[in-house]
Protein backbone atom coordinates (compact mmCIF):
# COMPACT_ATOMS: atom_id res chain seq x y z
CA UNK A 1 0.00 0.00 0.00
CA UNK A 2 3.17 2.69 0.29
CA UNK A 3 3.38 5.49 -1.95
CA UNK A 4 4.82 8.80 -0.92
CA UNK A 5 6.76 11.73 -1.20
CA UNK A 6 9.50 13.01 1.31
CA UNK A 7 11.10 15.64 2.68
CA UNK A 8 14.42 17.30 4.34
CA UNK A 9 16.80 19.74 2.66
CA UNK A 10 16.74 23.10 2.15
CA UNK A 11 15.67 24.08 -1.60
CA UNK A 12 19.37 25.52 -2.04
CA UNK A 13 20.12 21.92 -2.48
CA UNK A 14 17.78 20.80 -4.21
CA UNK A 15 18.51 24.03 -7.30
CA UNK A 16 22.17 22.10 -7.22
CA UNK A 17 21.49 19.13 -10.04
CA UNK A 18 24.55 17.70 -10.97
CA UNK A 19 27.24 18.73 -8.97
CA UNK A 20 26.04 16.54 -5.85
CA UNK A 21 25.53 13.59 -8.22
CA UNK A 22 29.01 13.68 -9.34
CA UNK A 23 30.42 13.81 -6.50
CA UNK A 24 29.05 10.84 -5.46
CA UNK A 25 30.01 8.62 -7.97
CA UNK A 26 33.68 7.67 -6.47
CA UNK A 27 31.59 5.81 -3.96
CA UNK A 28 29.54 3.36 -6.55
CA UNK A 29 32.33 1.34 -6.61
CA UNK A 30 31.78 -1.73 -4.41
CA UNK A 31 33.94 -4.43 -2.81
CA UNK A 32 32.97 -8.07 -3.71
CA UNK A 33 34.57 -9.44 -0.64
CA UNK A 34 32.77 -6.84 1.69
CA UNK A 35 29.80 -8.07 0.22
CA UNK A 36 30.55 -11.77 0.40
CA UNK A 37 30.82 -10.89 4.41
CA UNK A 38 27.99 -8.72 4.49
CA UNK A 39 25.72 -11.39 3.11
CA UNK A 40 26.84 -14.03 5.53
CA UNK A 41 27.32 -12.46 8.36
CA UNK A 42 23.52 -11.14 8.28
CA UNK A 43 21.67 -14.64 7.51
CA UNK A 44 24.38 -15.90 10.42
CA UNK A 45 23.06 -13.50 12.82
CA UNK A 46 19.39 -13.66 11.11
CA UNK A 47 19.97 -17.91 12.31
CA UNK A 48 21.03 -17.54 15.69
CA UNK A 49 18.20 -15.23 16.63
CA UNK A 50 15.78 -17.82 14.66
CA UNK A 51 17.86 -20.59 16.46
CA UNK A 52 16.73 -19.21 20.28
CA UNK A 53 13.11 -17.95 19.45
CA UNK A 54 12.60 -21.73 18.19
CA UNK A 55 13.89 -23.57 21.03
CA UNK A 56 12.22 -24.80 23.99
CA UNK A 57 13.39 -21.64 26.33
CA UNK A 58 11.62 -19.53 28.65
CA UNK A 59 9.17 -17.50 26.69
CA UNK A 60 11.36 -14.18 27.25
CA UNK A 61 13.93 -15.89 25.25
CA UNK A 62 12.20 -16.96 22.91
CA UNK A 63 10.65 -13.34 22.21
CA UNK A 64 13.94 -11.71 22.03
CA UNK A 65 14.69 -14.36 19.73
CA UNK A 66 11.64 -13.26 17.38
CA UNK A 67 12.37 -9.33 17.67
CA UNK A 68 15.83 -9.99 16.85
CA UNK A 69 15.69 -12.23 13.81
CA UNK A 70 12.83 -9.17 12.67
CA UNK A 71 15.38 -6.45 13.19
CA UNK A 72 17.92 -8.60 11.23
CA UNK A 73 15.28 -9.68 8.20
CA UNK A 74 15.14 -5.60 7.61
CA UNK A 75 19.24 -5.77 7.35
CA UNK A 76 18.45 -8.38 4.91
CA UNK A 77 16.17 -6.43 2.89
CA UNK A 78 18.51 -3.69 2.29
CA UNK A 79 20.71 -6.21 0.57
CA UNK A 80 18.01 -8.00 -1.42
CA UNK A 81 17.21 -3.76 -2.02
CA UNK A 82 20.77 -3.23 -3.18
CA UNK A 83 21.42 -5.90 -5.25
CA UNK A 84 18.14 -4.75 -7.26
CA UNK A 85 19.58 -1.28 -7.87
CA UNK A 86 22.75 -2.86 -8.93
CA UNK A 87 24.32 -1.41 -6.20
CA UNK A 88 25.77 -4.54 -4.80
CA UNK A 89 26.03 -7.96 -5.06
CA UNK A 90 26.23 -7.71 -8.84
CA UNK A 91 29.24 -10.42 -9.30
CA UNK A 92 27.88 -13.42 -7.37
CA UNK A 93 25.22 -15.60 -9.09
CA UNK A 94 25.08 -17.67 -5.48
CA UNK A 95 24.32 -13.88 -4.00
CA UNK A 96 21.97 -13.20 -5.85
CA UNK A 97 19.80 -16.55 -6.31
CA UNK A 98 19.80 -16.20 -2.18
CA UNK A 99 18.47 -12.73 -1.96
CA UNK A 100 15.98 -13.15 -4.57
CA UNK A 101 15.08 -16.12 -2.65
CA UNK A 102 14.82 -14.20 0.34
CA UNK A 103 12.53 -11.08 -1.55
CA UNK A 104 9.64 -14.41 -2.36
CA UNK A 105 9.64 -15.74 1.21
CA UNK A 106 9.85 -11.76 2.33
CA UNK A 107 6.69 -11.29 0.05
CA UNK A 108 8.67 -8.71 -1.80
CA UNK A 109 8.83 -10.52 -4.85
CA UNK A 110 11.86 -9.72 -7.17
CA UNK A 111 10.34 -8.59 -10.65
CA UNK A 112 7.02 -6.55 -9.30
CA UNK A 113 9.94 -4.42 -6.21
CA UNK A 114 12.52 -3.79 -9.14
CA UNK A 115 9.56 -2.03 -11.32
CA UNK A 116 7.76 -0.36 -8.35
CA UNK A 117 10.63 0.89 -6.50
CA UNK A 118 12.73 1.99 -9.65
CA UNK A 119 9.16 3.54 -10.73
CA UNK A 120 9.41 5.01 -7.23
CA UNK A 121 12.96 6.36 -7.61
CA UNK A 122 12.55 8.04 -11.14
CA UNK A 123 9.03 9.96 -9.87
CA UNK A 124 9.85 11.04 -6.48
CA UNK A 125 8.43 13.98 -4.91
CA UNK A 126 5.88 14.13 -7.85
CA UNK A 127 2.08 14.82 -7.22
CA UNK A 128 0.96 14.88 -10.90
CA UNK A 129 0.30 11.32 -12.20
CA UNK A 130 0.83 7.43 -11.10
CA UNK A 131 2.78 7.50 -7.64
CA UNK A 132 3.22 3.34 -7.77
CA UNK A 133 6.03 1.71 -5.24
CA UNK A 134 5.42 4.89 -2.78
CA UNK A 135 2.33 6.05 -0.51
CA UNK A 136 0.24 8.41 -2.61
CA UNK A 137 1.16 12.18 -1.97
CA UNK A 138 -2.14 14.59 -2.39
CA UNK A 139 -1.66 18.53 -2.37
CA UNK A 140 -4.11 20.48 -0.33
CA UNK A 141 -5.69 21.38 -3.34
CA UNK A 142 -6.05 17.53 -4.81
CA UNK A 143 -7.15 17.04 -1.25
CA UNK A 144 -10.03 19.76 -0.75
CA UNK A 145 -11.16 18.03 -4.36
CA UNK A 146 -11.32 14.51 -3.90
CA UNK A 147 -14.42 12.88 -3.51
CA UNK A 148 -15.08 10.99 -0.21
CA UNK A 149 -14.40 7.06 -1.54
CA UNK A 150 -10.78 8.87 -2.61
CA UNK A 151 -10.41 10.62 1.13
CA UNK A 152 -11.14 7.29 2.66
CA UNK A 153 -8.67 5.52 1.04
CA UNK A 154 -5.92 7.80 1.06
CA UNK A 155 -6.54 7.97 5.06
CA UNK A 156 -6.85 4.63 5.00
CA UNK A 157 -3.48 4.27 3.24
CA UNK A 158 -1.85 7.04 5.02
CA UNK A 159 -3.23 5.80 9.06
CA UNK A 160 -0.66 4.71 11.52
CA UNK A 161 -2.60 1.22 12.11
CA UNK A 162 -1.70 1.09 7.82
CA UNK A 163 1.97 1.29 8.93
CA UNK A 164 1.64 -0.96 12.38
CA UNK A 165 0.41 -3.98 10.64
CA UNK A 166 2.62 -3.34 7.13
CA UNK A 167 2.89 -6.82 7.20
CA UNK A 168 -0.60 -7.60 6.30
CA UNK A 169 -1.31 -4.51 4.43
CA UNK A 170 2.08 -3.53 2.83
CA UNK A 171 4.06 -6.68 2.11
CA UNK A 172 0.81 -9.64 1.75
CA UNK A 173 -1.69 -6.96 0.67
CA UNK A 174 0.19 -4.47 -1.67
CA UNK A 175 2.55 -7.18 -3.06
CA UNK A 176 1.13 -10.05 -2.93
CA UNK A 177 -2.78 -10.76 -3.09
CA UNK A 178 -3.37 -7.88 -4.34
CA UNK A 179 -1.58 -8.00 -7.75
CA UNK A 180 -2.51 -11.72 -8.19
CA UNK A 181 -6.06 -10.86 -7.80
CA UNK A 182 -5.56 -7.81 -10.16
CA UNK A 183 -3.72 -9.37 -12.75
CA UNK A 184 -3.53 -13.26 -12.05
CA UNK A 185 -1.42 -14.34 -15.36
CA UNK A 186 1.02 -11.41 -14.99
CA UNK A 187 1.27 -11.58 -11.02
CA UNK A 188 3.07 -15.22 -11.02
CA UNK A 189 5.83 -13.74 -9.18
CA UNK A 190 2.94 -12.48 -6.70
CA UNK A 191 1.98 -15.64 -6.91
CA UNK A 192 5.54 -17.93 -6.40
CA UNK A 193 5.83 -15.36 -3.11
CA UNK A 194 2.62 -15.96 -1.78
CA UNK A 195 3.32 -19.76 -2.04
CA UNK A 196 6.70 -19.63 -1.00
CA UNK A 197 5.69 -17.43 2.23
CA UNK A 198 3.12 -19.54 2.87
CA UNK A 199 4.58 -22.74 2.70
CA UNK A 200 7.64 -21.95 5.08
CA UNK A 201 5.09 -20.15 7.85
CA UNK A 202 3.01 -24.01 7.42
CA UNK A 203 5.95 -25.74 7.41
CA UNK A 204 6.87 -23.81 10.80
CA UNK A 205 3.65 -24.86 12.63
CA UNK A 206 3.57 -28.27 11.46
CA UNK A 207 7.38 -29.19 12.54
CA UNK A 208 7.49 -27.03 15.35
CA UNK A 209 3.62 -26.48 16.35
CA UNK A 210 2.16 -23.08 17.41
CA UNK A 211 5.09 -21.62 19.63
CA UNK A 212 7.42 -22.14 16.88
CA UNK A 213 5.18 -20.71 14.20
CA UNK A 214 4.22 -17.41 16.89
CA UNK A 215 7.70 -17.24 17.98
CA UNK A 216 9.81 -18.08 14.64
CA UNK A 217 7.59 -16.85 11.94
CA UNK A 218 4.58 -14.53 13.01
CA UNK A 219 6.50 -12.16 15.23
CA UNK A 220 9.48 -11.95 13.26
CA UNK A 221 7.22 -11.05 9.96
CA UNK A 222 4.91 -8.69 11.32
CA UNK A 223 7.92 -6.88 13.25
CA UNK A 224 10.07 -6.43 10.08
CA UNK A 225 6.57 -5.46 7.69
CA UNK A 226 5.60 -2.35 10.67
CA UNK A 227 9.33 -1.52 10.47
CA UNK A 228 9.40 -1.70 6.36
CA UNK A 229 6.03 0.20 6.26
CA UNK A 230 7.28 2.94 8.86
CA UNK A 231 10.50 4.03 7.12
CA UNK A 232 9.12 4.09 4.04
CA UNK A 233 6.53 6.72 5.11
CA UNK A 234 9.39 8.73 7.07
CA UNK A 235 11.78 8.81 4.33
CA UNK A 236 9.36 11.09 2.98
CA UNK A 237 6.72 12.48 5.28
CA UNK A 238 8.71 14.79 7.53
CA UNK A 239 8.93 18.45 8.75
CA UNK A 240 11.78 19.58 6.30
CA UNK A 241 10.16 18.16 3.74
CA UNK A 242 10.22 20.07 -0.01
CA UNK A 243 8.16 19.08 -2.98
CA UNK A 244 9.36 21.11 -6.20
CA UNK A 245 6.76 22.06 -8.08
CA UNK A 246 6.30 20.26 -11.78
CA UNK A 247 7.97 22.91 -13.43
CA UNK A 248 11.05 22.94 -11.63
CA UNK A 249 11.37 19.44 -10.57
CA UNK A 250 14.83 17.63 -10.83
CA UNK A 251 16.26 14.33 -9.67
CA UNK A 252 18.57 15.86 -7.69
CA UNK A 253 16.26 18.49 -6.42
CA UNK A 254 13.74 15.87 -5.82
CA UNK A 255 16.40 13.49 -3.67
CA UNK A 256 18.04 16.12 -1.74
CA UNK A 257 14.58 17.91 -0.92
CA UNK A 258 12.24 15.62 -0.58
CA UNK A 259 14.02 12.52 0.87
CA UNK A 260 15.36 12.49 4.60
CA UNK A 261 18.01 11.88 6.81
CA UNK A 262 17.01 9.95 10.12
CA UNK A 263 19.99 9.32 12.07
CA UNK A 264 20.47 6.14 13.56
CA UNK A 265 22.93 4.87 16.24
CA UNK A 266 25.94 2.02 15.12
CA UNK A 267 23.29 -0.71 16.13
CA UNK A 268 20.26 1.13 14.27
CA UNK A 269 22.33 1.96 11.36
CA UNK A 270 23.68 -1.71 11.23
CA UNK A 271 19.64 -3.56 11.67
CA UNK A 272 18.66 -0.90 9.17
CA UNK A 273 21.74 -0.92 6.53
CA UNK A 274 22.15 3.08 6.56
CA UNK A 275 18.96 3.04 4.80
CA UNK A 276 18.60 6.47 7.63
CA UNK A 277 20.87 8.06 4.83
CA UNK A 278 17.77 8.11 1.98
CA UNK A 279 18.75 11.41 0.43
CA UNK A 280 22.11 10.00 -0.73
CA UNK A 281 20.27 7.02 -1.65
CA UNK A 282 17.55 9.09 -3.76
CA UNK A 283 20.25 11.11 -5.01
CA UNK A 284 22.32 8.35 -6.35
CA UNK A 285 20.94 4.77 -5.62
CA UNK A 286 23.91 2.81 -7.75
CA UNK A 287 26.05 3.77 -4.26
CA UNK A 288 26.26 0.79 -1.78
CA UNK A 289 24.64 1.06 1.49
CA UNK A 290 28.29 0.47 3.44
CA UNK A 291 29.78 3.19 1.51
CA UNK A 292 26.69 5.82 2.31
CA UNK A 293 28.47 7.00 5.29
CA UNK A 294 31.68 7.74 3.82
CA UNK A 295 30.04 9.70 1.05
CA UNK A 296 28.23 11.78 3.74
CA UNK A 297 31.50 12.69 5.24
CA UNK A 298 33.22 13.51 1.93
CA UNK A 299 30.44 15.78 -0.03
CA UNK A 300 29.64 18.70 2.25
CA UNK A 301 26.48 19.15 -0.06
CA UNK A 302 24.34 15.92 1.40
CA UNK A 303 25.24 17.14 4.73
CA UNK A 304 22.55 20.29 4.72
CA UNK A 305 19.67 17.96 5.80
CA UNK A 306 18.84 17.85 9.16
CA UNK A 307 18.64 14.93 10.30
CA UNK A 308 15.69 13.36 12.13
CA UNK A 309 16.23 11.51 15.49
CA UNK A 310 13.36 9.12 15.61
CA UNK A 311 11.51 10.07 19.56
CA UNK A 312 8.14 9.24 20.35
CA UNK A 313 7.42 12.86 19.92
CA UNK A 314 9.27 12.99 16.18
CA UNK A 315 7.47 10.15 15.29
CA UNK A 316 4.02 11.68 16.11
CA UNK A 317 4.75 14.57 14.08
CA UNK A 318 5.59 12.94 11.34
CA UNK A 319 2.54 10.54 11.32
CA UNK A 320 0.25 14.06 11.53
CA UNK A 321 1.64 15.04 7.89
CA UNK A 322 -0.21 14.07 5.26
CA UNK A 323 -0.81 16.61 2.72
CA UNK A 324 1.63 19.30 0.68
CA UNK A 325 0.71 22.86 1.13
CA UNK A 326 2.38 24.14 -1.93
CA UNK A 327 1.27 27.98 -0.85
CA UNK A 328 3.21 27.10 2.39
CA UNK A 329 5.42 24.86 1.11
CA UNK A 330 5.41 22.67 3.69
CA UNK A 331 3.92 19.04 4.63
CA UNK A 332 0.57 19.44 7.01
CA UNK A 333 -2.15 18.06 8.57
CA UNK A 334 -5.35 17.20 7.31
CA UNK A 335 -7.06 19.88 9.98
CA UNK A 336 -4.26 22.41 7.82
CA UNK A 337 -6.27 21.67 4.50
Amino acid sequence: MPRTTFCDAPAAAASTSRGPFAATRPFTRGSARKEAWFLVSTFAVMAAFATVAVLPLAWPLRLLGSLGTGLTMVRAFILFHDRHHGAAFTESRIAKLVLDAYGLLLLTPPRLWRYTHNYHHAHTARTDGDQRGTYTLFTTEQWRNASKRERFAYRAEHHPLTLLFGYVTVFLGTFGVWPVLRKPAASWDSLASLVVHAGVGTLAWVLGGPAVFVFAFLIPFFLAGAIGAFLFYVQHYFEECSVPDEATWTHAGAALGASSHVAFGPVGSWFTGNIGLHHIHHLNPKIPFYRLPEALAAVPALQTSKPIVLSPRAIARCLRLKLWDADSGRLVAYADA
